[in-house]
């Protein structure tokens, strides 16, 4: 019998275990070990950025460019670069500052493993690399193109993307929220880097405008389906399966979907959310079915 597609099928799976090694295979090429004085940096970068993770950004890349017919030797260079963008945030999002966070994926935080200084500099490290990758020729020949990557994931990563939304989950500690400014505060958390992932594949196969929207709304509702099951789980997921301690949002008294929504209509939201992302997927009349699965995958997610 064939899955459901609310069900994770084998093809996605492979799909996404073919993207999860390709990634470290890129990463660990980027970040040789080394004997210089600064080895430690190199230690903590890759410490930071080979620690398991699901690999959905870049897997979103691959996906998307897919559809552009991209080289794919080109795509996996943009999908190493919104990695080690994610891994920088993650690194500066543990730290004592913010989150303060020891756990992460089942291990220690990078400032817990390393120290605090370490983590902020293994941070910057990767977002400077991550730009430089998207500067060279080998990522596409043309200019014009080169640039759009890096305004993209410029604006998608700095104060109206992830940065800015790291700031008002800061200011939701002490604040309250209505469901308004917490689903703005995701979307720029989190919403813009996946969009910019759906978008890359587009940008780099100097795709039209339509499709470019209709990955990038795809990409905004799955981002804040994402976040909402990522709410539900920090009050429901087994810390031996998700990694990552229980009620941490709680805890710490921040505004999330569960708290101002109450989980049944939590869950009820992210299932509307994955129906409205698969929707903007119909242009593409039926190629994008890895990116249609990938959004029932993220709603049924358990870690």
């Amino acid at each position: 019998m064939a899955p459901s597609p609310r069900e994770t099928s084998p093809e996605l799976k492979e799909a996404l275990e073919d993207t999860v090694q390709m990634v470290d295979k890129a990463i660990t090429r980027l970040l040789p070990e080394t004997d210089l004085a600064e080895a430690q940096l190199y230690d903590a970068m890759r410490y930071g950025t080979l620690a398991g993770g699901k690999r959905l950004r870049p897997f979103m890349v691959m996906q998307s460019a897919k559809l552009f017919n991209v080289d794919p030797a080109r795509a996996k260079r943009v999908a190493a670069a919104i990695e080690l963008i994610h891994a920088y945030s993650l690194i500066h999002d543990d730290l004592p500052a913010m989150d303060n966070s020891d756990m992460r994926r089942g291990k220690l935080t990078v400032h817990r493993a390393y120290d605090e200084a370490t983590a902020i500099l293994a941070g910057d490290a990767l977002h400077t690399m991550a730009f430089r990758i998207l500067t060279e020729t080998e990522t596409h020949e043309d200019p014009y193109v080169r640039c759009a990557l890096v305004a993209a994931l410029a604006e998608a990563s700095g104060p109206h993307g992830m940065i800015g939304g790291q700031m008002l989950d800061l200011i939701g500690e002490n604040a309250e929220f209505d469901l308004g400014t917490i689903s703005r505060m995701q979307r720029m958390k989190t919403g813009k880097l996946m969009a910019f992932s759906c978008e890359a594949g587009a940008i780099l196969g100097k795709a039209s405008d339509s499709y470019r929207r209709a990955l990038t709304s795809y990409a905004y509702d799955l981002g804040l389906a994402f976040q909402v099951t990522d709410d539900i789980l920090d009050v429901e997921a087994d810390p031996n399966e998700s990694g990552k301690p229980a009620n941490q949002d709680e805890k710490a008294g921040k505004a999330t979907f569960v708290s101002t929504m109450g989980k049944d209509q939590a869950k009820r939201r992210a299932e509307m959310l994955v129906e409205q992302a698969i929707s903007h997927l119909h242009v593409f009349q039926g190629r994008a079915g890895m990116l249609e699965q990938l959004a029932y995958y993220v709603l049924n997610r358990r870690a």
